[in-house]
């Protein structure tokens, strides 16, 4: 990235971390979310637990991960905000929305749709989960605008399973496709600009 495009970028961060306070009840995970996004746009080699942490001037990760998987906050509202920033500073009538499919490779049977099946990353079958993604690519950059979780039909029939993950009733399962065709049917109905 050229220098002049970072030059004012983490005071620009720190305002946009910070108005988004609201979206969290107490003032320690506003620190480690913001901690957090500061540490994911660097330019750390490998973004893990510890080399966060040592980034952000924490002991441990503990504050993070603490954050991650117990701190009450409505991810759908931080992802409304970033979809209005993205029309807002990107918007453009001659964007393209890409639509595209990503892999984690993954083991064990307590995470939230990780099953046997096609990884795009390895090309063959195999443990993992996979997320739907719809990124929009403008002549004044490129960013994902919204993501589905996909979840394969061996968990969208094990109710059990749905339950103790604490997967939402309503999520039933849907294929690949329809989860992006219901990510551009949002997109059109909050007025994103693109071609």
């Amino acid at each position: 990235m050229a220098p002049e495009h970072v030059e004012g970028w983490a005071e620009v961060l720190a305002s946009l971390t910070a108005g988004l306070g609201y979206l969290f009840a107490r003032p320690e995970p506003r620190e480690v979310f913001a901690d957090l996004i500061e540490g994911l746009l660097s330019g750390l080699g490998r973004k893990r637990g510890w080399t966060m942490a040592e980034r952000a001037g924490h002991a441990t990760p503990h504050r993070t991960q603490k954050f991650l998987g117990n701190a009450s906050w409505d991810a759908d509202a931080l992802l409304a905000e970033v979809q209005g920033y993205i029309a807002g500073h990107l918007g453009d009538a001659q964007a393209t929305l890409v639509l595209g499919d990503t892999q984690v490779i993954k083991e064990g049977t307590r995470s939230v749709g990780v099953a046997r099946q096609h990884c795009g990353v390895t090309g063959d079958v195999r443990s993992c989960q996979v997320m739907v993604m719809l990124t929009y690519a403008a002549e004044g950059g490129h960013t994902f605008f919204d993501r589905r979780l996909y979840l394969p039909a061996v968990w969208a029939q094990d109710a059990p399973r749905h339950r103790d993950a604490g997967v939402p009733e309503e999520i039933t399962f849907a294929t690949k496709p329809e989860l992006g065709i219901a990510m551009l049917r949002g997109a059109i109905a909050r007025g994103l600009p693109f071609a």
